[in-house]
């Protein structure tokens, strides 16, 4: 469907809605296409929500296993081998 960028600027909010759903739009600017507005679609089945509803993962709410996992200090900071790069 085409619509000029007037009315398109008019019934912004009335036009993404539309899009959400599916809808494709053309926008012309003197009967010229100028931009296309296609919706992106709602993402229902990511990768996390997967695992988590088939049971192959769980989670308690708190912060992930190892979060309390501490680098040791041995060893050249890296901001040292920074300064030494920068010369």
């Amino acid at each position: 469907m085409q619509v000029s960028t007037r009315e398109f600027k008019t019934h912004l909010s009335q036009y993404l809605n539309q899009a959400q759903i599916g809808q494709t739009f053309e926008i012309t600017s003197h009967r010229k296409v100028v931009a296309r507005l296609i919706g992106i679609p709602a993402i229902s089945d990511d990768g996390l929500t997967r695992l988590l509803s088939s049971g192959a993962a769980t989670w308690t709410g708190g912060k992930p296993a190892g979060a309390s996992l501490r680098l040791g200090a041995e060893g050249t900071p890296v901001s040292e081998m920074v300064m030494e790069d920068r010369g």
